[in-house]
Parts: structure tokens; C-alpha cells; sequence
């Protein structure tokens, strides 16, 4: 029997394509070591996120691939996962996080705060290191749909965030009365927000998911002056009005030269849960059509229900594993995940 060498695995391998980013693996650089011991081939791949919609259709394609070489025997494949970074930690001090990415919408009523608390949720669950910043100063509800209250402690001018779900959470919310609204004008909303990004003790995060305030104000302005944003999500709802709105933030921040990670359509539909028929209140696939006119990617649809109010009611979040809302938020969170690898990908080649 002809011995196995790397050439051939490596020319096996280079028939993979990764659907996120349309090339190869060998390309892409993902094939990290391999090892051939007599007629058994190790290989080791490491992906961009362990959020990949498209890991077990890899693992198999590899699998297959390899097997089909002349003289090998048995296939071993270790894919793990490295989130790739941004590289832009701009001038906040927080070089630590890989990637920041802004949930924005046009208008209030959207569900904004709830999709940021559970895409938040969705990735973190698939295994990534996930904080979460709370910059809707005037409006911090985010303690409460993730159950998390106290004040953060300081410890040599910087602050050290509280944790829940597994993440890493920051809020006016925790320093604030939760009868008493906050009543800054637009100089001490940058500040906080600044403050937030700059004193907060960040671990080493795979995503900083920040929950801007709705619409175009001083919060999302002062964030992307402060940092440079891996990219921003916009929310809306299927109607005309909120698809408006939606399309202005879209302009702000293109403005802002912050690229567009892609949109996601909320209540886009209901379903009953006693007959299961399926009504469109708010009308349906406004969203897609949105990012189908101004050219960015559709990240997904999630369902009326009202299971994601009494989430947020008792400050637990949807379980990813349960309902048709909780798959919705994990298939976005791998959509997200694919869009931002393919962003830093490109950045990269363009470096070259």
C-alpha cells in the first residue's frame, strides 16, 4: 500500500468550502496541523467561531474528503474554534475584546433591548466568551430581563462588572434608582458611555454586545467616536413606519463608516399556540426586503410570543433549546457570528 502523504490530504481538503466565507478551507486557513500515522490521518482545524451554522456539515465534508484518499484507513478531525478579531481597538482601552457589535434600531418599540439581551444569550450558550453593555442610559432595562441587580465594585478607579447567564454585564441601570429617571442632557450621555467602555474591567471577550439607545442621538455617536465598532445590527418590525426609521440608522451609520453586520425582523409573526395558525399582525418580511434595498445581509426572523415578555418579567432568558422564539435567536446569533468572521476575514485579505 502506497504511503499517505500531506499533499494529498492537503489537495482533499482543498475541495471543502466554507459556505460563510465562499472559499476553501486551505484558503481560508483553516487546516492548522496534520499528522499521518501509517494509514490514519489526524487533522486539526480550527473554525472562526464555535457559533458556525455550517460545523457539522465541515466536519462531515472533511471526514469524507479524507477517507476518499487512496491508502487511508481512519479519519480523526479535531475542529475547535478561535473567534477572529477585529484588530481595531481604536482608543478606549479595551484591545482586549475581539469585537464590538452595536444593536441599534430607528425608533423605540421594537424590542431592541430584548433581542440584544438574548442574542447576547444565544451566543454565549454556543460557547463564546459574551459581555454586554447596557448604553441606553435613559431606559437601562437590562438588569431586569437578565435578573441582575447590585452596585459593581471599584477597585483602583476601575470597575468590575456583574455577571449573568455567564456574561459579562455593565448598566446605568446598577447605579440608579430604579424609580428615579436619568436626566442628562447629551454631554453626560457620551461620558457614560465613554466610562462604560474605558473603566469597566472588560475580561478578554470574544463580543462586546452593546444595546444602543433607540434612534440617532449623542449615546451612538459618542460610542463610535470612542471605539471603533466591529460593526452594528438594526432592529425593526415588518411595518412601513418602523421600516423608515430603520433605514435612516442605517444611514447614520454608514455615515459613520461603521459596516452593517445586517438587520433582523422582530415580531414578525405569530403563532397560535392552542391551533397553530400563524397570523402576520405587523405584515411580514419587510425586514428582508429592507436589507435586500440597501444591500446588507438579512440576519433573520423572530416570532411574536409571549414567552420572550415573561422572560424579561421574571429576568430569565429564553432557553435556546425550547421554543421556535429561542431557535429564532440561535440561528440569528449563528448568522451574526458568520457575517462578523466573514468581516474580519475580508479585513485581512485587504491588509495583505
Amino acid at each position: 500500500m502506497l504511503p499517505v502523504s500531506k499533499e494529498q490530504i492537503l489537495k482533499a481538503l482543498s475541495k471543502v468550502r466554507d459556505p460563510e466565507l465562499g472559499k476553501d478551507i486551505v484558503t481560508a486557513g483553516f487546516v492548522r496541523e496534520i499528522t499521518i500515522l501509517g494509514n490514519e490521518v489526524y487533522v486539526r482545524l480550527v473554525l472562526a467561531t464555535p457559533a458556525s451554522a455550517a460545523r457539522d456539515q465541515l466536519l462531515k465534508d472533511v471526514n469524507d474528503r479524507i477517507a476518499a484518499v487512496p491508502g487511508v484507513e481512519k479519519v480523526h478531525v479535531d475542529l475547535p474554534a478561535e473567534v477572529s478579531s477585529s484588530n481595531a481597538p481604536g482608543r478606549s482601552g479595551v484591545s482586549q475584546i475581539k469585537n464590538v457589535i452595536a444593536i441599534a434600531s430607528g425608533k423605540g418599540g421594537v424590542g431592541k433591548s430584548t433581542v440584544a439581551v438574548n442574542l447576547a444569550v444565544a451566543l454565549s450558550r454556543a460557547g463564546v466568551r459574551v459581555g454586554l453593555l447596557d448604553a441606553d442610559i435613559y431606559g437601562a432595562s437590562i438588569p431586569a430581563m437578565l435578573g441582575v441587580s447590585g452596585l459593581p465594585e471599584v477597585h483602583e478607579n476601575r470597575i468590575t462588572p456583574l455577571v449573568a447567564q455567564g456574561m459579562e454585564v455593565i448598566s446605568m441601570g446598577f447605579f440608579s434608582n430604579t424609580q428615579t429617571p436619568v436626566i442628562w442632557r447629551g454631554p453626560l450621555i457620551g461620558k457614560a458611555v465613554k466610562d462604560f467602555l474605558e473603566l469597566v474591567d472588560w475580561s478578554a471577550l470574544d463580543y462586546l454586545i452593546v444595546d444602543l439607545p433607540p434612534g440617532t442621538g449623542d449615546s451612538a455617536l459618542s460610542l463610535a467616536q470612542s471605539i471603533r465598532i466591529t460593526g452594528v445590527v438594526v432592529v425593526t418590525t415588518p411595518q412601513e413606519a418602523a421600516l423608515l426609521v430603520a433605514e435612516k440608522a442605517l444611514y447614520m451609520f454608514r455615515k459613520l463608516e461603521i459596516p452593517i453586520l445586517g438587520i433582523i425582523e422582530n415580531m414578525s409573526y405569530y403563532v397560535c399556540p392552542h391551533c397553530d395558525e400563524r397570523s402576520e399582525i405587523f405584515s411580514h418580511g419587510g425586514g428582508k426586503a429592507a436589507a435586500d434595498e440597501a444591500g446588507v445581509p438579512f440576519l433573520g426572523e423572530i416570532p411574536l410570543d409571549s414567552q420572550v415578555r415573561v422572560a424579561g418579567d421574571v429576568g430569565i432568558p429564553l432557553n435556546t433549546k425550547e421554543s421556535l422564539i429561542a431557535k429564532s435567536f440561535e440561528e440569528i446569533a449563528q448568522n451574526l457570528a458568520g457575517q462578523i468572521g466573514i468581516l474580519n476575514y475580508t479585513k485581512k485579505e485587504q491588509s495583505k
